[in-house]
């Protein structure tokens, strides 16, 4: 490599970047969320309240070296019609939209913990963010373009997330196994 370059290229599911002293660094691309169903759920920044939501999602979203529009595409589609709101009967068989939930999304950085040495975790896998923010924001929009209710905190501040959780139905999801 000549001049300090950086050289990028894509294999499978994961890039493959070449520094400029031929280091190499591989990181997926994969957008996390941790979805709870709830019956309310509040953020609360410097003693305010910023979101609250009734009965929904709450969404921990982290966001990955290398994710984009597509990551973002495949969790929302998901996430919107993923049918785990309960019908007349009681079954699971209603999605966001079906049962006209609303979603309260939360920038999770820490979904990207490398606790595989040491006690302290590393999130080197985490988006930095100036490109996380932008993604979380895609993400809310993405969701809300489909008539549905979304809040959301303030990224990169220190926040207190209240819920009730409904079920509870807590679900991990990844993109990469959409």
């Amino acid at each position: 490599m000549q001049n300090g370059a950086v050289r990028e290229a894509f294999v499978g599911k994961a890039w493959s970047v070449e520094g400029p002293y031929g280091e190499r660094n591989r990181f997926r691309k994969i957008m996390r969320a941790l979805l709870q169903r709830v019956s309310r759920a509040s953020v609360v920044v410097d003693d305010t309240t910023v979101g609250e939501i009734g009965h929904g999602f709450l969404i921990l979203l982290g966001i990955g070296q290398g994710d984009g529009e597509v990551q973002v595409k495949q969790l929302t589609d998901k996430i919107i019609h993923l049918r785990v709101f309960e019908d007349d009967e009681g079954k699971m068989n209603r999605s966001l939209l079906d049962s006209d939930g609303q979603v309260l999304v939360i920038s999770q950085f820490t979904l990207y913990a490398d606790i595989r040495k040491g006690r302290r975790p590393g999130f080197t896998n985490a988006a930095p963010s100036l490109v996380a923010e932008p993604l979380v924001e895609h993400f809310k929009e993405a969701i809300a373009a489909h008539g549905i209710k979304v809040e959301g905190g303030i990224f990169g501040a220190h926040m207190g997330v209240e819920l009730l959780n409904n079920g509870p139905v807590t679900i991990w999801m990844d993109s990469e196994e959409l």
